[in-house]
């Protein structure tokens, strides 16, 4: 199967090029990163009013665009290459949890506010990846238990609650939870990764309503989403990592001439594009499997996890090796690409977690 982006995906991913070089750079980043909300809102804004990035994946009965996962995974890709911290990936895996809840009425009431612009998010133990023991659990309408971390749980409007049932230590139901609840407390985790904002949610017998009592098939399906998502970010820090060392080695000096003139570094270039290529290859056709429900999605999703988690880890560690000294600083980008490589890393399951799927 060859897989190309048509015209309009093309031109979706020009226009989120040209805008975030403009509204992102890397001040921009890190002012965000360090903000109360750990995001740029006015950027945040400006992507979904003019853009329309928060309703891609919505259907247009609930206000949505109607496209799909595929193409919001092209905006995490260029929102990736921009290292800009989003609610775009937290946003997403709670949009795809509600309408494969197949609750109608969550979907009707909760929807339409993801299209708009409001952050969601899952509060679910499988973000750090499959088969983890839910902590929360429910009695009667209310919740309790710790949950972390939870991608932008202590700034989400719309908060998504998975919980375990009094049906079994396998039963999983899925609430939705009012962020400002009494009973709730909602503190930021400190992270590795400043663009990547996370949380721990206490829940202290937090009135809820239900969305669906099995919340099994929407949790496989945030798993794949989420999965793919994270592949797409991990595609586009790959390529800031490789024009960054591209760049650097025409500049930089040494012994009289560039050196990206060195054969030996050439080659170090030339295995990075292969990784970032690769990568790209594999997010692509995980995330228009996962888009469209195919047969081998779940294959698909689990290697694209798999190989662009070590791609970036690699691209990133020779990016950091190629600036040399300047790129372990503060100051200098090479750090953040090197930061979101491990972070990333950890989310929906990590390198081997996915190889042993693929295996089993």
């Amino acid at each position: 199967m060859e897989l190309a982006l048509s015209e309009e995906q093309v031109e979706l991913a020009s226009t989120l090029r040209a805008l975030l070089a403009k509204r992102a750079g890397s001040a921009a980043v890190r002012a965000a990163a360090d903000s109360d909300e750990g995001f740029d809102r006015a950027l945040w804004e400006l992507l979904c009013e003019q853009v329309g990035v928060a309703a891609l994946a919505v259907p247009e009965e609930h206000d949505g665009a109607g496209f799909s996962a595929f193409e919001t995974c092209v905006v995490l890709e260029e929102l990736g290459r921009s290292l800009a911290p989003s609610p775009l990936l937290a946003t997403l895996v709670a949009s795809e949890t509600l309408l494969a809840s197949g609750s109608a009425d969550a979907c009707a009431r909760l929807l339409p506010r993801v299209a708009a612009g409001e952050v969601a998010s899952l509060a679910w133990a499988g973000l750090t990846g499959p088969g983890r023991t839910e902590p929360v659990r429910v009695d009667g309408s209310r919740l309790s238990g710790t949950v972390g971390p939870v991608l932008l749980g202590d700034v989400a409007e719309v908060l998504l609650v998975a919980a375990r049932t009094a049906d079994g230590p396998d039963s999983i139901g899925l609430f939705e939870v009012d962020p400002d609840a009494p009973g709730l407390t909602r503190t930021r985790t400190p992270a590795m990764d400043t663009t990547l904002r996370l949380a721990t949610l206490e829940l202290d017998g937090v009135e809820a309503v239900p969305v669906v009592a099995d919340a099994r098939a929407a949790l496989a399906r945030a798993h794949l989403v989420g999965t793919a998502s994270v592949a797409a970010l991990q595609v586009g820090g790959a390529q800031r990592g490789l024009d960054m060392t591209v760049a650097y080695a025409k500049e930089r000096v040494q012994f009289g001439r560039p050196i990206g003139s060195f054969q030996a570094l050439k080659h170090r270039m030339a295995d990075m594009l292969v990784l970032v290529e690769t990568a790209r290859s594999i997010a692509w056709a995980a995330a228009y499997a996962v888009s469209v429900g195919s047969d081998d999605a779940a294959r698909l999703a689990a290697s694209a996890g798999s190989w662009c988690s070590d791609a970036l880890e690699q691209v990133a560690a020779e990016t950091v090796q190629m600036h040399g000294g300047i790129a372990i600083t503060w100051e200098h980008d090479a750090q953040l690409v090197f930061k979101r490589a491990h972070a990333l890393g950890q989310l929906f399951g990590q390198a081997h977690e996915h190889r042993r799927t693929l295996l089993g």
